[in-house]
């Protein structure tokens, strides 16, 4: 019978919590929560940075928890994998998404006991060559150089976050220092399948200069440059 037992937990699927950082995201966020619902994980949870739009409201008639947070993605994505009770807790942007090849490659992926988390390959929602273009190099970028942005779906077990204490309090470029840690605390993966985000920043700014503006601050602050001055050239887009 103990066998029995041990054998019926190790086939039991593994349960992943969804957690979502919005601050006034209800033109995104509806078609975000249809698509993630669709995989059936085992929870979903809004962690909200105070929105005044109605993304809580939309978030609760989708059925998620909704977790309220002072604003900030590092602070928002910390309450929220703070309320979760998931083996694994999967960190998605409100204007992105991932198939449900994409969920279930993951869950296999993190089937594995020794892998600690991961992330998804990039893909900019856009027919534009250049899009397309930067989406591959993303991908090669994290997976040669292993500098992951949270625009790909960083995923990591709950053991583990807790172990790392979390994502640090920075204003900006917080994935990229958590992924960092993470690569250290233990093997990670980066999965061929994509998460699709939108083109919504590239679009309001121009695919040169936000391209450009990201690759500055992401070398900046590998070299060291306060967060808190890189955090001023980074606009809010809705």
């Amino acid at each position: 019978m103990p066998l029995l037992r041990r054998r019926a937990k190790k086939d039991a699927p593994l349960k992943i919590s969804v957690v979502i950082p919005t601050l006034n995201e209800a033109k995104a966020l509806p078609e975000s929560l249809k698509a993630v619902h669709c995989h059936r994980p085992h929870e979903v949870i809004v962690a909200d940075g105070g929105s005044d739009d109605g993304t809580q409201d939309i978030a609760r008639r989708a059925g998620c928890r909704v977790v309220c947070s002072p604003p900030g993605r590092a602070a928002q994505m910390n309450a929220g994998a703070l309320a979760a009770s998931g083996e694994v807790v999967l960190f998605l942007h409100a204007d992105s998404r991932v198939s449900e090849k994409c969920f279930t490659k993951m869950a296999q992926a993190m089937n594995r006991d020794d892998r600690v988390g991961g992330a998804f390959s990039l893909s900019i929602e856009s027919d534009l060559w250049s899009l397309r273009l930067i989406s591959t190099l993303a991908t090669l970028r994290s997976r040669y150089l292993h500098l992951v942005y949270g625009d790909q779906a960083i995923f990591v077990r709950a053991r583990a976050f807790h172990e790392l204490g979390g994502f640090s309090p920075l204003p900006i470029c917080e994935d990229l220092d958590f992924f960092r840690r993470l690569k250290n605390h233990g093997p990670v993966v980066l999965l061929r399948e994509k998460t699709v985000t939108s083109a919504r920043r590239w679009r309001a700014e121009g695919v040169f200069f936000t391209t450009a503006r990201n690759i500055a601050i992401a070398s900046l602050f590998l070299l060291g440059c306060s967060p808190k001055i890189l955090s001023r050239w980074y606009l809010v887009i809705r």
